[in-house]
């Protein structure tokens, strides 16, 4: 079976764990390996990850390292926040919404360079096995995957340890010991999980937060922004344009400075088990705040309570790992023309952890004051038309209740 595979894309951070994975690979089934690393604005020096692997025996020509923010925030981030995703009412699906793209790097390059099968550093028990394989099989129905957690006897961080001496793989002084917890990160966020945080009764330790202040030596003093919409999209910040990464990075650092985006969160993952995180989402906290701010004038009453309504299968399709399935992109198709008048302006003040929208204009507003004012004036709306509307809306409750009369109930 080992022999089968040639030549293995690998998505290589250059940590200790994906280390030994590359060297596991090499070893266990005989292969060729090439390394991918993606810089989604994790906030780490990647060109170690470039010296680590050729320490390796990675040929240079096998080596990949993409600068894939400005993809990650415009085609992934972005498009998750016009549907406005929200995961079990609190989760921003900041670590779901990378794996699709990683996966999907990982196979163009597995086609550039000849490769037989792709793998990955995620565990067994986890959710990111299953977001980085469904995407492979989307995309290349085909590949063979090797999924090492899955596979090796290394099932422990000292038997992890003595295989990386073994094979003088390099291990920083802090991976010597049992690690606190664990972080992912991306541009859009971070998380933390496992050792001290697996006691949900216990709260997170201030260290864990690397993102943001504390709320409570957040500014005394209140941050007023302003964020351009076109087309369900941000665009600008205080009337300067900017990328979608650079956007997105300076909302981090307006959330970070402020003590916005912290969630604890105990949630389901689609493997059948409940786990604790906690979450860093500074930017996305913000800019899903302005998002419906300029939707709340844009949007007609209908179509804004379908997307509410379609919202949760949305999210859940991003956290199972569905981002390339047809009814994702069908989702997708009714969101975005959802979007085709959403453009304006939302005004946000930032306050010791808070997000308030406090002001939103559009050019395309459905707010009408002449309607709903309380002033007397030349307006479409007639104060006795609401007799007969409720009337109409409360027949079938007064039929109900005739016959509640009649049956005792």
């Amino acid at each position: 079976m080992t022999g089968d595979v040639k030549r293995v894309v690998l998505a290589y951070s250059g940590g200790l764990d994906t280390s030994v994975i590359l060297k596991w690979l090499q070893t266990t089934y005989g292969c060729e390996v090439v390394t991918f690393t993606a810089d989604l604005g994790q906030g780490e020096e990647l060109e170690p990850a470039r010296k680590k692997a050729e320490m390796l025996g990675i040929k240079p020509e096998h080596i990949f390292i993409e600068d894939v923010r400005e993809e990650f925030v415009s085609d992934y981030v972005f498009p998750m926040f016009r549907a406005n995703a929200v995961y079990e009412g609190q989760y921003l699906l900041g670590t779901s919404i990378a794996r699709p793209l990683i996966a999907k790097k990982q196979i163009e390059i597995a086609r550039k360079v000849g490769a037989d099968a792709v793998s990955h550093g995620a565990t067994g028990k986890g959710n990111d096995q299953v977001r980085f394989e469904l995407s492979y099989y989307a995309l290349e129905p085909d590949i063979k995957i090797i999924a090492p957690w899955r596979e090796w006897d290394l099932a422990s961080r000292t038997r992890l340890l003595e295989f990386a001496e073994s094979h003088q793989i390099p291990i920083a002084k802090d991976k010597r010991g049992e690690a606190p917890f664990s972080v992912d990160a991306n541009l859009l966020h971070s998380s933390s999980e496992g050792k001290v945080l697996e006691d949900p009764a216990q709260e997170a330790p201030e260290m864990v937060y690397m993102r943001t202040i504390s709320p409570e030596d957040a500014p005394d003093k209140a941050t007023y922004i302003t964020i351009d919409f076109e087309k369900g999209d941000p665009v600008a910040i205080d009337g300067e344009k900017m990328s979608p990464a650079t956007l997105l990075t300076k909302l981090n650092a307006l959330g970070r400075e402020n003590g916005i985006g912290r969630l604890d969160l105990v949630e389901n993952r689609f493997v059948g088990m409940k786990s604790r995180g906690v979450y860093e989402t500074p930017g996305g906290t913000i800019l899903l705040a302005a998002h419906r701010g300029i939707e709340s004038i844009t949007l007609d009453r209908g179509a804004a309570h379908l997307k509410d309504e379609i919202m949760p299968r949305y999210a859940e399709l991003i956290y199972n790992g569905f981002w390339f399935s047809p009814e994702r992109e069908m989702l997708q198709a009714l969101i975005d023309k959802s979007q085709e008048l959403v453009t304006g302006q939302v005004r946000v003040k930032l306050y010791k952890g808070n997000v308030d929208v406090v002001g939103r204009e559009s050019p395309y507003s459905l707010y009408n004051q002449d309607l709903v004012t309380f002033e007397e004036g030349a307006v479409a709306y007639d104060h006795r038309d609401a007799q007969g509307f409720i009337k109409l809306n409360a027949l079938r409750l007064r039929t109900l209740a005739n016959r509640n009369k009649l049956t005792g109930g």
